[in-house]
């Protein structure tokens, strides 16, 4: 297997215990047994940082615990893998790196009982690259590669960029649902059930195109995460937490069992 198809499917597994997690089959650590039981611990650390601030989800979402040992496997994927630059000079793919690591950190540094060292990484200078939707095909692709953002408490320019551009994302999840690209349009779905829940109004209903995603074009765990978290934002999820009416805000991560 070469080392890119190594890092997928580690991705792909740890995506699927997340999932797992999310759905309710939570209440022990999921990143460190990832790690354990990779026969490849290079591609296991890497999947840890594609995942990013996914692998908080079931807590986010649900109030799942976040074990400390989870913790230490986040911040261990840190020290393996230097976070990219993020100047004026970084490469469009380096800044969208950067975002996710921060983050990943951003979610790090708020769970309680984590003793390790801060995670440090400098979130790239927001500029036009998120604020201008003028080219919005170009656009939405890379807010669907910020799709790991679309989580509650997770404040930032990037979400006052999606926040201001509900009609952008549309056309982005319009445009990649009749071109069948589903993964693309589960991520741009993410950001507008995101903002459905924080009560801006939309020029599509996405009930429907969740419906209709999950039916065609869910079969992958990444693709099946993405569409998870999208359920629970519309309230629409499995766990009971995450229902219309339940009352219960997602919360941000806050414990680290041992």
């Amino acid at each position: 297997m070469s080392s890119r198809a190594a890092y997928a499917a580690a991705a792909d597994e740890l995506a699927s215990r997340v999932l797992r997690a999310l759905r309710g089959a939570g209440g022990v650590a999921l990143v460190a047994p990832h790690l354990d039981s990779s026969p490849d611990a290079l591609a296991a650390l890497a999947a840890v940082r594609v995942i990013g601030a996914d692998t908080f989800t079931p807590h986010v979402l649900t109030g799942a615990p976040f074990h400390a040992a989870d913790a230490a496997a986040v911040a261990r994927s840190f020290e393996t893998f230097p976070v990219p630059g993020s100047g004026p000079s970084a490469r469009p793919d380096e800044r969208t790196a950067a975002w996710r690591d921060w983050a990943t950190a951003q979610l790090l540094a708020r769970t309680r009982g984590y003793a390790g060292n801060p995670v440090a990484t400098i979130p790239p200078e927001a500029g036009d690259d998120l604020t201008d939707t003028t080219d919005w095909q170009r656009w939405s692709v890379r807010m669907a590669q910020l799709a790991p953002l679309a989580t509650p408490c997770l404040d930032g320019p990037v979400r006052d960029a999606a926040r201001g551009a509900a009609l952008p994302l549309s056309r982005g999840l319009t445009r990649s649902v009749l071109r069948r690209d589903f993964p693309t349009a589960v991520r741009l779905l993410r950001w507008l059930a995101l903002l459905r829940h924080d009560g801006i109004a939309l020029p599509v209903e996405p009930g429907p195109v969740l419906d209709h995603v999950r039916l065609l074009g869910g079969a992958s765990p990444r693709t099946a995460l993405d569409l998870a978290v999208a359920a629970h934002l519309l309230g629409d999820g499995t766990h009971p937490a995450s229902r219309a009416g339940s009352g219960t805000a997602p919360q941000p991560p806050t414990e680290a069992p041992a």
